[in-house]
């Protein structure tokens, strides 16, 4: 039993670490995710040892200490989405907000096949714009009838290899495209919404690639950072959202936030878990909405699941920019834009590379 928790421990100890290597490969970055897994785990084997055989000499003195700081390393990633930490987005003080929208992120997963009640969740919420990752040509058949006639707005791409989108929306939406910013089959949004008062905000909505097997996040860190760069130069507020495949507390999604300027409404409020809806014990925070400070929040709420490995999420925001001022958000150093740049264009490289792999794999095999 000794020697179990001791091996547990130091493995428990190794996955605390590891991330902390500035590196794209995918089984150091999915480490990103359990933090809170591992802190409890690596708890439970340290009261354990202790319960049962105490420390006896300098190694095991030694062997606690590293074992106590890799819980304390990962407790203070998850910390701030805990209701300890300072709020980062602060609510609206509007008694009844001019400028609000709410806007409902989904991925339904493509092999899904409960369509109505997906629909029903979405006529339930109503809410003004409705973004779905993963949708494919079914999804888009099986709930198209219905929105297109509620929902005068759209932007379309259903795909069959889990990257698809859809957007729709009863505000107006100008200037509308489909960019594939890194990957040939992945696409992301770009759109600016207009609200009823006429005040215009941009919305970018993605979904890229998430670290798995042979599978580094090369690409995920490029199109990330590529679409905070775009959201500073636009003349408009700028939302992000969608599945980003990245947890709230990674390196990637704090450099996301300190070259966009934009803030968490999660941080000082809770996870808001949204992956998997399928595994209660592992469940992580992947759907995300990132806003300037421009906006104000009226609330965020975790969606009833309908048979997809996601939950839903909701928010409805504000357009408040007299109080921008009065919510703090990150700034990014010189340090910060290298970096990115740096990642940036190692993401495009390796998306090339894809592109050039999936373009010869299509290629007809040739006769001898």
């Amino acid at each position: 039993m000794k020697s179990t928790l001791i091996i547990l421990g130091f493995l428990f100890t190794l996955f605390s670490f590891l991330p902390l290597i500035k590196t794209p490969l995918w089984w150091v970055r999915v480490l990103d995710f359990p933090r809170l897994h591992v802190a409890v785990l690596l708890t439970a084997v340290l009261v354990a040892y202790l319960y049962m055989f105490g420390v006896d000499g300098t190694a095991e003195t030694a062997m606690i200490t590293t074992w106590s700081l890799a819980i304390l390393n990962e407790v203070r990633f998850i910390y701030y989405f805990t209701p300890l930490a300072k709020k980062e987005a602060l609510r609206s003080e509007q008694q009844k907000p001019a400028n609000a929208f709410t806007l409902m992120i989904a991925n339904v997963r493509m092999v899904n096949k409960e369509y109505e009640k997906f629909l029903q969740l979405v006529l339930k919420e109503n809410p003004d714009m409705l973004v779905m990752n993963e949708p494919n040509q079914a999804w888009h058949e099986s709930v198209r009838h219905e929105l297109d006639r509620r929902y005068p707005y759209t932007i379309k791409k259903p795909l069959e290899n889990t990257y698809g989108m859809l957007l729709w929306s009863r505000l107006k939406l100008h200037e509308s495209e489909i960019r594939f910013l890194v990957e040939d089959g992945i696409p992301s949004f770009y759109t600016v919404v207009e609200l009823p008062s006429g005040k215009k905000f941009d919305l970018f909505t993605v979904h890229p690639q998430p670290p798995r097997l042979m599978k580094n996040t090369e690409t995920r860190e490029a199109e990330l950072l590529l679409i905070a760069k775009q959201s500073k130069k636009t003349k408009y507020p700028s939302v992000v959202a969608g599945d980003l495949n990245d947890v709230a507390w990674s390196k990637t999604t704090k450099l996301f936030k300190e070259i966009s300027g934009m803030i968490d409404p999660r941080v000082g409020r809770g996870f808001y878990n949204t992956y998997s809806a399928l595994v209660p014990l592992f469940r992580y925070p992947l759907d995300h909405v990132f806003y300037n400070p421009e906006f104000r929040l009226v609330s965020l709420q975790r969606l009833a699941k309908f048979g997809s490995d996601h939950f839903p999420i909701a928010i409805t925001l504000n357009y408040e920019p007299q109080h921008e001022e009065e919510q703090e958000h990150h700034v990014a150093d010189q340090e910060d834009k290298q970096e990115a740049d740096e990642l940036i264009q190692e993401g495009l490289e390796k998306g090339e590379e894809r592109s050039r792999e999936e373009q010869e794999n299509k290629k007809p095999a040739q006769l001898n």
